[in-house]
């Protein structure tokens, strides 16, 4: 806690922070030490003293290379702001980057760049909890990449300022396991407050009551140097301010407004003033010189200054700093503070050339919420504006609300972008605004509204003739019959924009249909589906099409889980993710997050597999498709485990699914509903679980939702005709050839059905070998059934399960990862450990990186050693 004691001489105090600077020191040395970087998240509440911990260990450090930088609280935040900071800082290539409006990926790539030709560095990030969406990219890359430089990253934010929702939280879940380091920065005690108060004289007990202990309040009120105690922070700022002379106050007025910092070139402009009253301010201590700009020590300190200001005044104040930074000295404008002293200043003009124009920007590099928020801000300003204005705005706004997932939002706009164009009677944009509007209609489970919205586009464009906005509309109907599986249509459009595209040389539309045409291939069991789908995402990339390469990568996994492709598809996910989180694409993020569940739920890898559904459920942007998925993977895994909230989850994701007759939707909603009945021993609620679902199966002629939905049928008593289409594992499971339809489930990585299909086999050591894998997952309503079921047969002597000593799993590996781990301590390789588990190569491969990364080594020969150091008992 900083405590400048009243204007006292004294250097300032940190108090109740020494554990935590041992935590940092001890961190820091596991960087230098390892050449392997760490992040260290510093989390309290405003005032706390996060930046004061910061600042204090590093002051200290003044071997080590320090970078700084920090977020903005503006409205529409400033693209990349604290990065920006720090490139300022190195200059170089790092810098001529940021000044030319560089993507996150370019930024993180220069930035690992250059730590790594360097010795150990320190990153300060503060106020992340205001990050912008490409600061949050970055911040996305870097920790993902992170173990490879010698760096050490402090993230500082505001931990009661970030709801379930909220962009950080979701960034701060997709840490890597061991690589970060959490410090709960709590308020001072009372003794500490005594300590400070005595002194000068204050009660002590009256004191720590009003502040709770937060370091800034106790700050501000010792600093107010009254008799009495301030009810309000916000009073005892003023009480500090108002010592000072008129003109200094002036100035503490001005720096309030220019947030996030006061360039010394923009105050003198805004408050013009002698150099005696900026050294007043300093020397108060309600102001921090930092180079060319002067900020306030604190940020609460800033809002209660800005609050406290007069309609009449803070007007003033920023209309001058928006004249002034209209003019700067290097003629770069920064759009994002000129947009917002522009409104403001209630300067419609202004907000009317600036919004627009910072929304492009954000845009550019990724900030897509942040181009929202710009164009929405624009819009309230647009209401005497033109027609032709507002739909382009509108438009704008629509497109950038779509790929954040807002669609509400988006669709908002897109009506009234629509109802624009009609009124002007521009046919393009009328039949571009419907096409769009149909896109955003089919997001939502709305297909009826999306097909006839789609159809009326075609109509709107044929008769205007081709164009780009017609071989997009024919797209937009493809990926609309590709949505519902039904492949006529899917080809019929796909082809008539394809042929469209090339003839005009589109090559936007030309990839939009192959990857139509590649999905419903792919699902028909084509097998150039994948090389067409790979092939569409090189040269999307290439050509910076991210929408589609985003949804490349999407084609190339979402499907696999499927068919239970998931060797084939994992190797798109990470890869996916990462360009995702280079090109702001959170429209695409759900889906991949949401597939990897279901294979880490295949892959009995439980924990993991909720995590992941958690980072789609826990984002307000989810798109419904992705969110039925993560909530059918989470009410399956508690089902399986046998928790008592099972059932909501599940029934929030059929209630989601039923009325869009989309299979994608339907089956996950369906067969988690259907084995979940099945765990209850209800045997009729699978019936009802499953009719409506296996007949869309049967017309949309998808050989794996038929199997799979069949299968539970026949569980549930109904002995109906094995479909023709049915695939290999299904079809050996319902012919009653449980031997092989293991081993095929085995061969592809799904223990849990390889076990289904051993305790459905009636054969005694069949179910007990099943009864011993479900044990081993944790799965225990389906060994509680199979144990049972062996009784009844006159089966004695079934094992209990695993025993409590195996259970202590502070690394949180799964069931499989112990028994991985128990062979790899032994020294044997992923080709022996999968012949042994009866699992492909490639899985085993999985588990041991994903081990590794658990227990926070490097490589095979430390897992013995890192298991026991952990307390951890390999199986025998």
């Amino acid at each position: 806690m900083w405590t400048d004691q009243a204007a006292s001489a004294a250097a300032p105090r940190l108090l109740e922070r020494a554990a935590h600077l041992e935590t940092l020191q001890r961190t820091l040395a596991a960087v230098e030490g390892s050449s392997r970087g760490r992040i260290v998240l510093v989390a309290g509440e405003a005032g706390v003293g996060k930046t004061a911990l910061v600042r204090r260990f590093c002051e200290q450090r003044h071997e080590v290379k320090i970078l700084s930088g920090a977020c903005d609280g503006l409205f529409a935040a400033r693209p990349l702001a604290p990065f920006l900071d720090i490139a300022l800082a190195v200059g170089g290539e790092l810098q001529a980057l940021g000044e030319s409006g560089a993507r996150p990926h370019q930024m993180a790539a220069a930035l690992l760049w250059r730590l790594s030709g360097q010795g150990p560095t320190i990153i300060v990030l503060e106020d992340m909890h205001w990050g912008d969406e490409a600061t949050l990219d970055v911040l996305r890359l870097l920790l993902r990449r992170i173990e490879s430089v010698p760096v050490l990253v402090f993230v500082t934010y505001r931990d009661d300022e970030l709801d379930r929702a909220h962009p950080l939280r979701l960034v701060l879940g997709e840490l890597p396991w061991g690589a970060a380091e959490r410090l709960a920065i709590t308020p001072l005690s009372a003794a500490s407050v005594t300590e400070l108060a005595r002194p000068l004289g204050i009660d002590p007990a009256e004191l720590y009551r009003k502040t709770a202990g937060n370091p800034f309040f106790v700050t501000e009120a010792l600093a107010a140097g009254t008799d009495g105690v301030p009810d309000t922070v916000r009073d005892a700022v003023l009480a500090r301010a108002a010592r000072l002379p008129a003109r200094a106050r002036r100035l503490l007025d001005a720096v309030a407004v220019l947030q996030p910092q006061a360039e010394l070139w923009v105050l003198g402009a805004v408050a013009p003033h002698g150099p005696d009253d900026l050294e007043r301010c300093v020397g108060s201590g309600m102001l921090v010189a930092r180079g060319p700009t002067v900020g306030f020590r604190h940020e609460l300190a800033r809002e209660a200054l800005e609050q406290t200001l007069n309609p009449t005044q803070a007007l003033r104040l920023h209309r001058a700093a928006l004249q002034a930074l209209s003019n700067p000295p290097d003629g770069v404008l920064d759009l994002a503070r000129l947009a917002h002293h522009a409104e403001a200043a209630s300067d419609r003009e202004a907000v009317l050339r600036f919004a627009p124009a910072a929304g492009e920007k954000a845009a550019a590099v990724g900030s897509h919420r942040e181009a929202a928020a710009q164009f929405s801000r624009a819009l309230r300003f647009a209401d005497e504006a033109g027609l032709d204005t507002r739909a382009a705005l509108l438009d704008r706004h629509a497109y950038e609300c779509y790929v954040t997932g807002d669609f509400d939002a988006a669709l908002a706009s897109g009506e009234l972008a629509l109802e624009c164009h009609r009124k002007l009677g521009q046919r393009p944009e009328e039949g571009d605004a419907l096409r769009s509007l149909s896109r955003l209609l089919r997001y939502v489970g709305r297909l009826d509204k999306a097909a006839e919205a789609g159809r009326r586009a075609v109509e709107v464009l044929e008769s205007i003739g081709p164009g780009h906005e017609l071989a997009m509309a024919y797209c937009n109907l493809s990926h609309l019959y590709m949505s519902v599986e039904e492949v006529e249509g899917t080809l019929l459009w796909g082809s008539r924009a394809l042929e469209l595209a090339r003839t005009i040389g589109d090559l936007e539309a030309e990839l939009y249909a192959l990857i139509n045409i590649g999905v419903i291939e792919l699902l028909s069991g084509s097998p150039q589906a994948v090389e067409k789908l790979e092939h569409c995402l090189q040269r999307a990339s290439e050509a910076g099409l991210e929408e589609h390469a985003g949804r490349a990568y999407v084609s190339l996994t979402w499907w696999g889980a499927r068919s239970r492709s998931y060797a084939a598809a994992h190797r798109y996910v990470e890869p996916g993710l990462d360009y995702c989180a280079e090109h702001g694409l959170d429209l695409w993020r759900p889906y991949l997050l949401a597939y990897r569940a279901r294979s880490q739920m295949a892959a009995g890898a439980w924990d993991e597999a909720v995590e992941s559904a958690g980072l789609v459920l826990r984002d307000p942007h989810t798109s419904p498709v992705a969110r039925v998925t993560a909530l059918a993977v989470t009410g399956l895994i508690r089902a399986r485990r046998g928790d008592p909230d099972a059932r909501p989850p599940l029934e929030e994701a059929w209630a989601m699914a039923e009325a869009t007759g989309e299979l994608q939707r339907i089956e996950p909603a369906a067969v988690a509903r259907a084995e979940a009945a099945w765990l209850e021993d209800r045997p009729e609620a699978i019936v009802a679980a499953t009719d409506s679902a296996l007949k869309l199966a049967l017309k949309r002629n998808s050989p794996w939702v038929v199997g799979e939905l069949t299968c539970w049928r026949r569980r549930a008593g109904l002995d109906e005709e094995v479909p023709a289409i049915a695939p290999e594992p299904f079809a050996a499971q319902l012919a009653g050839d449980w031997s092989r339809a293991a081993d095929l489930w085995s061969a592809l990585g799904c223990d849990y059905e390889a076990a289904l299909a051993l305790a459905d086999s009636g054969d005694h050591e069949a179910m007990r070998q099943a009864l011993a894998e479900f044990q081993r997952l944790g799965a225990k309503p389906a060994a509680a059934l199979t144990a049972r079921w062996l009784r009844e047969r006159g089966a004695r002597g079934l094992p209990r399960g695993p025993r409590p000593s195996t259970r202590r799993n502070p690394a949180r590996l799964t069931a499989r990862e112990f028994e991985v781990l128990a062979l790899v301590a032994r020294g044997q390789r992923n080709a022996e450990i999968a012949q042994r588990l009866f699992l492909t190569e490639k899985t085993i491969d999985h588990h041991v990186s994903a081990i590794l990364g658990k227990l926070g080594i490097r490589s095979r020969a430390d897992a013995a050693a890192a298991a026991r150091r952990l307390g951890i008992e390999l199986p025998a």
